[in-house]
């Protein structure tokens, strides 16, 4: 299928319909969250998320492949193009890689104001092991030029956003494509993909925000200048107003989570639990480098919580602190800092597109 992006001059493109709003959840946002589905917190205490329970953020319908026609394409600045089926591209060699996945709007709905997008709470994210063919493999068999600057991912799913038509495209610097990490995976948890993750083949980008993570993949195309897509150039950028051109989101800012203890009020959410020992958890990650610790605030006294070594060095790690819950109202909360020195903030990292917003997790529970 031909790509169908084009870039539309005019006086503000925008990546969402409307200003942020201090007013309640529209219908709009209503239909995109029952849409897309975030991962439900208890699902912390496992290792890899289950493909039914790991996130998802679908921008457009989820495309109806059929694998039996489906092909590849790897071209333009390159010595040799290359068009591979899914079979050829299965007797490849292939690596297996645990990546935590975020969506880089995890945190938008506690935004004050609020941008319009998908209401994200906290649980836009997931781990999972993806298995496939390293992209520097492909690129090392297509034999890239020396004037190339970035890679352009382009999947099947196509609608509108901002006015402009489009298939879902972004694009990786050179540099960042020819890690060895980065995957053209066509089995998630040991599995075929399932649907709404890209069946039958995704970009995994390890360390970056989920946007990168390419789904439906149709071709790669080297190029020889900067990408200027809708979801490259207007979508997904760090901005003050409508008007800032922005910094680009990139890789995942340090994140920790934690499982609710106890068992939750049905709509309220709030949780109770019995007085006595119990074991506090939850997970950490950060793109930017590796975890080197977690702290869990109680009644807003931090202790150091241990933690576990994770899978991988872009996968979660799990943390864990014991507690001993004295009967009444108390407010938990988790932050983390990664190898670079950042920690999460404790108030609201406020932008214009509601990116990146890592503040840190609060819960209230109620100990009887």
């Amino acid at each position: 299928m031909k790509q169908i992006y084009k870039h539309r001059q005019s006086a503000r493109l925008a990546p969402h319909p409307g200003e942020p709003t201090t007013g309640p959840l529209t219908a709009e946002e209503l239909q995109l969250a029952v849409r897309n589905h975030s991962m439900p917190l208890e699902a912390l205490r496992r290792d890899l998320t289950p493909p039914g329970l790991h996130y998802v953020l679908t921008h457009f319908d989820i495309p109806d492949t059929d694998a039996a026609p489906w092909h590849l394409q790897v071209k333009g600045a390159v010595e040799r193009s290359l068009e591979l089926n899914l079979a050829a591209l299965k007797r490849d060699p292939a690596i297996t890689v645990p990546v935590t996945l975020e969506c880089a709007g995890n945190g938008r709905s506690l935004l004050k104001p609020r941008p319009l997008s998908q209401p994200w709470v906290l649980e836009g994210v997931g781990t999972a092991e993806w298995t496939g063919v390293p992209l520097a493999y492909l690129l090392a068999k297509a034999r890239v030029l020396p004037g190339a600057v970035e890679v352009v991912f382009t999947g099947a799913d196509a609608g509108i956003q901002g006015g402009v038509r489009q298939q879902y495209a972004r694009s990786l610097p050179i540099r960042e494509a020819l890690r060895p990490d980065v995957v053209l995976a066509y089995k998630m948890n040991g599995s075929d993909l399932p649907p709404q993750h890209g069946y039958p083949l995704r970009l995994v980008v390890p360390g970056w925000y989920g946007m990168a993570s390419v789904k439906w993949l149709q071709s790669i195309d080297v190029v020889t200048v900067p990408f200027e897509g809708f979801q490259q150039k207007v979508a997904y950028k760090y901005q003050d107003n409508a008007d800032d051109a922005g910094v680009p989101v990139s890789r995942i800012r340090i994140r920790s989570l934690m499982v609710p203890p106890g068992i939750p009020d049905f709509f309220y959410r709030k949780r109770v639990l019995p007085h006595g020992p119990v074991m506090l958890q939850g997970r950490a990650w950060s793109g930017e480098g590796a975890v080197t610790a977690v702290e869990v605030g109680i009644d807003g006294q931090w202790v150091t919580a241990h933690l576990e070594k994770p899978a991988g060095p872009f996968a979660w790690c799990k943390w864990t602190l014991p507690w001993v819950a004295d009967p009444g109202e108390h407010e938990l909360s988790c932050r983390a800092t990664d190898s670079t020195g950042a920690t999460q903030p404790l108030a609201q990292n406020w932008n214009y597109q509601g990116m990146g917003n890592n503040v840190a997790q609060r819960v209230s529970v109620t100990v009887e």
